[in-house]
């Protein structure tokens, strides 16, 4: 009795796999962080984002148990300075990847709980507008890890 009901939630719990995996309409690639320095107390997870269904969706959040705050951010000019600066969310059009790379859009760690080493990786849970909560591995790069397509900012 008891093996049909685990062999039945084994079912189910596949279905819902498949049928979830199916309906996805986020494509999430290269998730990945610059390892960090001795008692650096902020990180930045790097990714990117594609919508795959025929409809935008917005990014609005994001948490990882390796920080104690999550924000999502952009690089912004102030006269000839580059600042950080919290943005409320990240739009994700069809057809058009976005990027979150070093120098732009990006997922800021805050107070990390112990440094970020090379060849390690995190979950960080992505929040969607529409496609909800989507958990990605973030693998952790060596701090001098090039950026997408080859810049080292």
């Amino acid at each position: 009795m008891h093996r049909r009901i685990f062999l039945a939630c084994a079912m189910l719990a596949a279905t819902f796999a498949a049928a979830n995996a199916q309906t996805r309409t986020i494509e999430v690639q290269d998730p990945w962080a610059r390892a960090t320095l001795g008692q650096a107390r902020t990180g930045a997870a790097y990714l990117t984002l594609t919508a795959t269904g025929p409809a935008a969706d917005r990014l609005v959040s994001a948490s990882s148990p390796v920080a104690a705050k999550t924000e999502l951010h952009n690089h912004i000019m102030v006269g000839n300075v580059a600042q950080m600066r919290p943005v409320d969310a990240i739009e994700v059009a069809p057809g058009s990847p976005t990027l979150l790379q070093p120098g732009g859009l990006h997922i800021m760690l805050i107070d990390i709980k112990a440094p970020l080493q090379a060849g390690t990786s995190f979950p960080v849970t992505l929040t969607f507008e529409k496609a909800g909560p989507i958990i990605v591995q973030v693998a952790v790069r060596a701090i001098r890890a090039p950026a997408a397509h080859g810049h080292t900012n």
